[in-house]
């Protein structure tokens, strides 16, 4: 079924095509809300919120974009309307952190995989680090592979905008990543000397 099919099936009162559309905009929708809204504890609720939205809107969509593309848009303004929220009432938050993953030092394998894990978890901390427009165009282009001009639809920034907070969103990450590597280079080493 393609968009304007269950657009229509939703809008006649299919519950199960809207229960598909949750389904299959979920992921989307948290990633969005995820970059923008860090505090966990809202995201849930925030998600849930968007697609209550997203139902209630659906008669003014025209089928003018990708639906996903106006779903993410929706997920965008609804996070940032949360964070003005929050910044109004002096309640925004920065202190979420991944937790590692343990696993047995004797079994290599697993090792392997949370290695793997850790960097993946570290790197999204480096992420949640950036600036809000820097992650949120980072999410959008490269996990939803979105193209410049659909950013631009979700989030209202001129495409050149979207192209200059890519380009610096990449080049903090690669900076902060080289200060880490760099940083525990000296520490093996200082270890190592030291020992």
């Amino acid at each position: 079924m393609n968009d304007a099919e269950l657009v229509v099936q939703i809008l006649n009162g299919n519950n199960n095509a809207f229960r598909f559309l949750v389904s299959k905009h979920e992921r989307l929708v948290l990633h969005v809300v995820g970059r923008v809204v860090q505090r966990q504890e809202d995201v849930e609720d925030i998600c849930q919120e968007v697609f209550i939205k997203v139902f209630r809107k659906l008669k003014r969509f025209k089928g003018e974009s990708r639906l996903s593309t106006w779903i993410a848009a929706i997920a965008y303004n609804t996070s940032i309307s949360h964070i003005r929220k929050k910044i109004r009432q002096n309640e925004h938050s920065y202190d979420e952190h991944p937790i590692l993953i343990a696993a047995e030092e004797d079994d290599a394998l697993n090792q392997k995989i949370v290695e793997k894990e850790e960097a993946k978890k570290y790197l999204l901390e480096m992420i949640e680090r950036l600036p809000v427009n820097y992650r949120t165009v980072l999410t959008l282009f490269h996990l939803e592979e979105f193209s410049y001009k659909e950013i631009e639809q979700i989030t209202g920034m001129p495409e050149g905008t979207i192209k200059s907070y890519l380009s610096r969103a990449r080049k903090l990450l690669k900076e902060k990543l080289e200060l880490v590597a760099k940083t525990e280079k000296t520490n093996i080493f200082v270890d190592y000397v030291e020992g």
